[in-house]
């Protein structure tokens, strides 16, 4: 087992546990589950955990967001759901809207190959960099190797999709594969067929779907296509191919399934996908690229601008994987992209908002984090800081989406464009660098860069405020007197649940709370082993371990009550729940026993945060007190 074996568990049995996963893949900063049912699923433990930032619900897919470690968690969910990498993808796609499904299989498809991907991209913009500079001719042995190495994945794009496809429509991955190594085949490509003679005939001629026809198969025309860095044809061709291994399935006799049955499926699938889904596919392609191009005529600028503008927010819901075959498509039908280029800004600007944080903030834990999520942002990883830090402050994140349109309006204006797939953040500039040698773009997206990086920065360093507090947490006030608990009789108050030490939810040691993705709150450190309602409500949630309390109080404030750090994994020992969900509870009266001892015994921290998650209902949620508290002296005000 990995060293993530213990959160591997604890994730694996709050999304319902084995049984309820259908499937899992992972991208580059979350858990992508495919579950039978999500209503099974313990959002509020999960996004509690230590380790975990957020949970997600899109696309068909329940989202756990762990951060650039999270391939290592992935290896460990697996572990523990015994899967085995290659059968870890869902064997269906999801049921549900048609967008969320659509977006299912595309992510579904492309997750698995983004690393290779982004390796290759980054080793063939980094050779056309030092070839341009004068370190070695692209006639050398080193040019020419370097270059094989990135152009395998994007000339055999197929027979990796193949195998990806086939694994997400249920298919055997090796007749995936089949199906991409047979449409790299040299003799059917477009360019060797017009390479060894004229056409037959062409079809659509005058149209821009006019297509030359060199071969027939059984007098049916063959429309000539060049399927080598292709993506549609290949997805359309496993689909199809799944349906006739089924069916195969069905009717061939046991006895000679073994070969029968992936024998006709690729007799029946490769001339369909030659003579239809290929051309189809092909033809869908050109228009998407005129389409695209027809919106950049209209106002590059405004284009632009509305890509950087969006962009992040696509990503929070997952969405943004619907335009990855768009631009894919672009690099390889058009020989680069300038349609979706504009998001790269948000990379930057994301990053500058985050460092501009940094230097503004007062918060000792907010500080600590800021750094790692800048780096992490000018490698191409943004999540990280759009969970832990943006969100949870809002109008940082607002910020850095006004920056990356502004940074995208200055892409869309200059034409900006990538012409080679692949790379993160600052790896993707060679990718940027025109084949023709001059240097043109590159200028272009530093600026770009400078531009998004300035405005995020600025705009954060004149609007940023720490959110209000009783106290900063690297100055605690001394411990409040029976007159400072005084509230004002506008403001509701909310009483500590638990005797012990009051301290700013900031301290807590688990990101979950301390950056207030939660919800805001306070934290006790108890010196007592009893849990008491802070207010007259309704328990909403007793969680079977008993650790965590849900509570609705009389007056619509949703309460969560976290008893310990990782306390979930003592499984309910030393816990003894005194009420149940649904009980109707009055202020003060005891809702948990708790066994301080064996808690810190068995390693887990007793710090309680004590959360409002729906905090954005309130105009402040503020301590009232940090220092000594009894059960029942006020913890929280909100008004």
């Amino acid at each position: 087992m990995g060293k993530y074996d213990g959160l591997a568990k604890d994730i694996v049995k709050n999304v319902g546990g084995k049984e309820n996963v259908a499937g899992l893949v992972h991208c580059i900063t979350r858990l992508r589950f495919t579950l039978k049912d999500e209503g099974k699923a313990n959002d509020e433990v999960l996004k509690a955990m230590n380790g975990v930032v957020t949970v997600m619900k899109s696309g068909g897919q329940y989202q756990v967001v762990i951060g650039n470690h999270v391939a290592e968690v992935y290896d460990d969910v697996c572990a523990v759901l015994g899967m085995k990498e290659d059968s870890a993808a869902p064997a269906e796609p999801k049921k549900g809207k048609l967008l969320d499904r659509a977006i299912d299989v595309v992510s579904g498809i492309f997750q698995p190959i983004l690393g290779i991907m982004a390796a290759c991209g980054m080793l063939k913009g980094f050779n056309t960099l030092f070839a341009t500079l004068g370190l070695y001719e692209t006639t050398s042995g080193v040019y020419l190797i370097i270059n094989a190495a990135g152009d395998a994945l994007f000339n055999f794009l197929p027979l990796f999709l193949g195998y990806t496809a086939a694994k997400k429509f249920n298919l055997k991955p090796m007749l995936g594969l089949a199906i991409g190594a047979a449409l790299c085949y040299p003799a059917i490509q477009s360019s060797a067929l017009a390479a060894a003679g004229e056409p037959l005939y062409t079809l659509f001629e005058g149209t821009m779907f006019a297509s030359p026809v060199y071969i027939d198969f059984l007098g049916l025309p063959v429309i000539a296509v060049d399927y080598t860095g292709t993506v549609i044809p290949v997805i359309l061709s496993v689909w199809f191919a799944s349906k006739c291994e089924k069916f195969f399935n069905r009717i061939v006799p046991e006895l000679v399934k073994f070969f029968f049955v992936p024998m006709l499926t690729l007799l029946i699938t490769l001339p369909v996908t030659l003579m239809l889904l290929g051309p189809v596919a092909t033809f869908g392609s050109t228009l998407i690229s005129e389409f695209t191009l027809t919106i950049r005529s209209f106002s590059p600028l405004v284009a632009g601008a509305i890509v950087g503008l969006t962009w992040q927010i696509l990503v929070i819901f997952g969405m943004h994987w619907g335009f990855i075959p768009v631009y894919i498509n672009n690099v390889m039908t058009l020989g680069y992209d300038n349609v979706m280029m504009p998001f790269f800004a948000c990379t930057f600007a994301t990053s500058a908002v985050v460092l501009a944080i940094f230097f503004k903030t007062k918060d000792k834990k907010l500080k600590e984090m800021a750094i790692p999520n800048f780096i992490s942002g000018i490698f191409g990883v943004t999540e990280p800081a759009i969970y832990g830090i943006l969100l949870p402050l809002k109008k940082p994140f607002i910020i850095s989406c006004i920056a990356g349109g502004i940074g995208g309006a200055f892409y869309g204006h200059f034409n900006f464009r990538k012409f080679i797939l692949g790379g993160m953040g600052i790896f993707e500039l060679p990718n940027m660098m025109n084949p023709d040698g001059s240097m043109g773009n590159i200028i272009v997206a530093l600026v770009g860069i400078a531009i998004s990086m300035a405005v995020g920065f600025v705009l954060t360093m004149v609007f940023y405020r720490d959110p209000e507090k009783a106290v900063e947490t690297a100055q605690p006030t001394p411990v409040a007197s029976e007159q400072t608990a005084v509230i004002e009789a506008e403001k509701m108050v909310i009483a500590s649940p638990v005797k012990g030490k009051a301290i700013a939810l900031s301290e807590v040691q688990d990101e979950a709370f301390s950056t207030g993705v939660l919800g805001q709150g306070a934290a006790v450190i108890p010196e007592d082993d009893t849990i008491y309602a802070p207010a007259d409500g309704t328990i909403a949630n007793m969680f079977p371990t008993g650790h965590v309390i849900g509570m609705l109080t009389d007056t619509g404030v949703e309460i969560l009550i976290h008893v310990g750090m990782d306390t979930v994994q003592l499984d309910g020992k030393g816990f003894e729940p005194l009420v149940q969900s649904g009980d109707t509870v009055k202020k003060g009266q005891k809702l948990l026993k708790f066994d301080r001892k064996l808690i810190q015994e068995a390693g887990y921290s007793l710090v309680t945060p004590v959360i409002i998650t729906n905090s954005d209902d309130y105009a402040a949620v503020m301590p009232a007190n940090i220092g000594a508290v009894d059960a029942g002296d006020p913890l929280l005000t909100l008004s």
